[in-house]
């Protein structure tokens, strides 16, 4: 499955792209430097994701469905904790004990967070929009892919307006800072 279609379509091929790197990390041995390098590209993968997420899916969420308040509450709590444990993650390499912790950590957290949306909220959401309208969300959600922020930063707005004020500029810095240190060149 590649890129494009609706805001679902979009978001489930994220899904599976971040699993295939946590399988990845899972079939390498504790200490192994791939590791690190592999948990460095799920990361950038899950900023972008959360930030389309958080400009678009969201909002719509809120538009859409009668519970939608309760459930992108719920939704942007679970993000707050999954970018706090990758900023936990950040500075650390793969032979440091805490490394394996937070990983477990994280690939559980992501993971029970695709499983509630894939069988809880896309379908939902795919019974109360239009198809044109998630595709147009699918459209913006890939242009707020492409500027967003590749480190976490737990104490930005995740909500509209401020995150789509914000998110552009934080991107450009860490895309910067990335260059600088390299962390990029593998991807």
């Amino acid at each position: 499955m590649g890129h494009g279609g609706d805001i679902i379509q979009e978001l489930t091929t994220d899904h599976r792209e971040v699993e295939e790197l946590f399988g990845r990390i899972e079939a390498l041995p504790m200490g192994d430097e791939r590791r690190k390098e592999y948990a460095d590209e799920a990361v950038i993968e899950l900023v972008r994701h959360s930030v389309a997420e958080e400009q678009y899916l969201y909002p719509a969420v809120r538009d859409f469905l009668p519970d939608g308040d309760e459930i992108a509450d719920k939704e942007l709590e679970d993000h707050a904790g999954a970018e706090r444990t990758m900023k936990e993650l950040e500075g650390r390499d793969a032979d440091d004990p805490e490394f394996d912790r937070l990983i477990g950590e994280l690939m559980q957290e992501i993971r029970e967070h695709i499983r509630d949306e894939e069988d809880n909220l896309f379908p939902r959401l795919r019974q109360a929009a239009t198809g044109e309208q998630l595709d147009k969300l699918g459209d913006k959600a890939r242009m707020a892919k492409k500027a967003a922020p590749t480190r976490p930063h737990p104490s930005a707005p995740d909500t509209p307006p401020a995150n789509k004020i914000l998110g552009p500029g934080v991107g450009m810095v860490d895309r910067v800072r990335d260059a600088l240190t390299g962390r990029t060149k593998k991807y």
